[in-house]
């Protein structure tokens, strides 16, 4: 037997106390008269003796209650064999997984309140001389150090369901960061978790580690299904008035069960329009489309939605999307506009086109218009060059028709920009377009079927291209003998559009093929590469990007939720203005961005993260196998007291309880022998 506090052992010293009450007290006798003398000698001498063992079986009694209770302060224990017996303060972190998962019911009560519950016995399982670190997938400041028994019990209380997902390697290294701020050498990390297999990533690099006692205590959910909102995309890019565009809805099913009847609706600016009944496969995605017409300009907000139980953070997918007024396109000329260009976008009012000539241009305005075409300029100016391509990386796009006769410093400065080939000798020649690129966007879905009646461009003189594989050129027409006629490079956010030949019809039919060239340039300008994202998940999606609407730099810019508003951390560079979240945001739905009360500059979409969507587990068996026997994993039922599975693990079975009804007992007895044993 071992003693956690063996110094308590000296009060056993107390045990000379009632012998000396005894020694001094239970001599005295009582008087006794007798009726008939005759007897007396005989009845005190048995009086005597009675009274005698009355008196040592209450200091029996007195001794083996003051014994034992000293015990009990001492605690004794048996310790379990082979079992390294740890003494002192010790430094103890826990982690309780409080991610959406943990929502899901056990045998009787929910995953989240079941942790708690062996949070707390874990920690009573300790003296209040130790340490604690109370983890949560919050990874709050206040969970970042190591504090007293009492306080790691109130944080265990206050823990609440979160959005926010930590995987266990990020997890354990947080717990040593905190666990190696102790001076004591007993450190334990203990993990309470479903662990869901798209967050239990423990290397080989946790496991091996020595230096700290690591224990997974598993707790299992008796309902595995589930159905999600996975995503939403709008089938084009940009969404405009009075057109019908297709919106793609994928809805998952994360168990082994198919489902039928899965109830999808669409809530468009308030408005509830359900979409009918859909049936996903087991462990599949089901894809459904939307057709959502916009009739109004301006900020849209969305939520598709479906009904499933247990799991319901998952079942919304918040959306947002902006419906502009026009799109804007810049013309810039050498001398007069082309007749062709304005005819085209003069047809649909949607398209704004502005010529401008390129010794008059006011650089800080291109982040105003969606597509900027160069029209036949002998030249690019460094200066012109430099601003188109931040532009393009900015998310414009800009198509390029070449002069007959350029300079070909200033465009190769210009193209080496975009790492995109360069022009090199022009030639007049008779040349036939003979293959359209129908998976990239501009002419996807444009031509149900593309036929021989399709007028196709000519030209009559055309640059020679030169042919950089690592350019990165995606071909969009193509002459027949292989070479580009119009090419597309990606330049970051944006697109370089670049035309062999040039815009005037001496030289190029493409103005006259109007099946070409009106969808060509309506799809440019509508395939603009600004970040048109729908939505943003919480945790993942900490920066934003807006246009800058601030004049002024003490201005500061706000997100309001519909139940919080925060100040985000905020940059302005040039046109655009990147906020940063930090984690602020905590609920899914709509953010309104503003500088002014009531002046909505942009509304972004926030969800839940689909991480935890998969109830996906790791059995106790199958983390036996992947601990290797390196770690603990311990297997207990709902009835099981951890205060004492864990004493017993770390000093052996605990005998302290024992002894204070030991205590009790020989008190009772005392009190019996008191009471009930009567000495005449």
């Amino acid at each position: 037997m071992n003693f956690v506090y063996p110094s308590f052992l000296w009060g056993l010293l107390a045990l000379a106390i009632p012998i000396i009450i005894h020694l001094f007290y239970f001599r005295r006798f009582k008087k006794v008269y007798f009726t008939n003398v005759k007897f007396l000698k005989e009845v005190k001498e048995e009086t005597s003796s009675r009274s005698k063992l009355k008196h040592l079986l209450v200091l029996l009694s007195r001794l083996l209650a003051l014994a034992a209770l000293v015990l009990a302060f001492a605690q004794p224990f048996i310790p379990q064999k082979d079992a390294e017996i740890k003494k002192g303060k010790k430094a103890v972190s826990l982690f309780i997984d409080n991610s959406f998962s943990m929502s899901s019911m056990s045998q009787d009560v929910p995953l989240l309140e079941k942790a708690r519950q062996r949070a707390e016995e874990i920690v009573n399982a300790y003296s209040v001389e130790d340490e604690f670190q109370i983890l949560t997938n919050d990874f709050e400041g206040r969970h970042q150090r190591l504090v007293s028994k009492e306080d790691a019990l109130s944080l265990i209380e206050e823990i609440k369901i979160t959005p926010s997902v930590k995987d266990l390697a990020r997890t354990i290294n947080r717990q040593k960061q905190a666990l190696n701020t102790s001076e004591s050498d007993h450190k334990s990390s203990y993990i309470i978790s479903d662990f869901q297999k798209n967050i239990t990533n423990l290397t080989d690099k946790e496991i091996a580690d020595t230096t700290i006692e690591l224990t997974l205590i598993p707790l299992q959910s008796v309902q595995k299904r589930n159905v999600s909102v996975d995503s939403c995309w709008f089938e084009a890019p940009v969404q405009m008035l009075n057109q019908t565009n297709p919106l793609i809805v994928k809805v998952r099913n994360l168990s082994d069960e198919d489902m039928e009847d899965v109830r999808l609706n669409l809530t468009l600016d308030g408005q509830v329009k359900p979409l009918g009944n859909l049936s996903v496969k087991a462990r599949s995605a089901a894809y459904d489309t939307v057709n959502v017409t916009i009739l109004k300009t301006g900020w849209h907000e969305a939520n598709l939605s479906i009904t499933d139980f247990p799991v319901q953070f998952d079942d919304n997918y918040y959306f947002t999307f902006y419906v502009a007024e026009k799109i804007n396109i810049l013309s810039i000329n050498s001398g007069g506009s082309n007749k062709y260009l304005n005819a085209v976008f003069k047809a649909n009012p949607y398209f704004q086109v502005t010529n401008q000539s390129s010794g008059k241009l006011d650089y800080s305005k291109f982040s105003d218009y969606q597509l900027i075409i160069t029209n036949e300029l002998p030249s690019i100016s460094s200066g012109l060059a430099s601003e188109l391509l931040q532009y393009s990386k900015n998310g414009g796009n800009v198509l390029v028709f070449p002069s007959s006769n350029i300079a070909k410093g200033s465009y190769q400065q210009f193209l080496n920009g975009f790492r995109a080939n360069e022009y090199e000798n022009f030639e007049k020649q008779d040349r036939s377009v003979s293959y359209i690129n129908t998976d990239e966007f501009t002419f996807n879905d444009v031509f149900e079927n593309i036929s021989a009646n399709i007028k196709l461009p000519e030209s009559k003189g055309n640059y020679k291209m030169t042919r950089f594989g690592s350019r990165g050129e995606e071909v969009i027409l193509r002459y027949r003998d292989g070479s580009s006629y119009i090419g597309k490079y990606r330049a970051e956010k944006g697109n370089l559009y670049l035309c062999a030949a040039p815009l005037d019809v001496k030289y190029n039919s493409l103005a006259q093929s109007g099946e070409i060239f009106v969808p060509m340039l309506y799809k440019m300008a509508l395939s603009t590469g600004k970040d048109q994202r729908i939505a943003y998940t919480i945790g993942k999606d900490n920066l934003l990007e807006t246009d800058n609407k601030s004049s002024d730099a003490e201005m500061i810019y706000k997100l309001k939720g519909q139940a919080e508003e925060f100040i985000p951390e905020q940059k302005n560079i040039g046109p655009k203005a990147i906020l940063s979240i930090n984690n602020q945001i905590k609920e899914a739905g709509y953010y309104n961005l503003f500088l002014n009360e009531g002046e909505t500059l942009a509304k972004f979409a926030f969800n839940y993260d689909r991480k935890e969507s998969k109830l996906d587990y790791y059995t106790e068996l199958e983390l036996e196998q992947i601990a290797e026997g390196k770690l603990d994993v311990i297997k207990a039922d709902a009835a099981t007291n951890f205060t004492e599975l864990i004493g017993e693990r770390s000093r052996g079975v605990v005998l302290w309880k024992w002894c204070l009804i030991g205590v009790l007992i020989f008190l009772l007895i005392e009190i019996l022998l008191i009471k009930l044993w009567k000495v005449n």
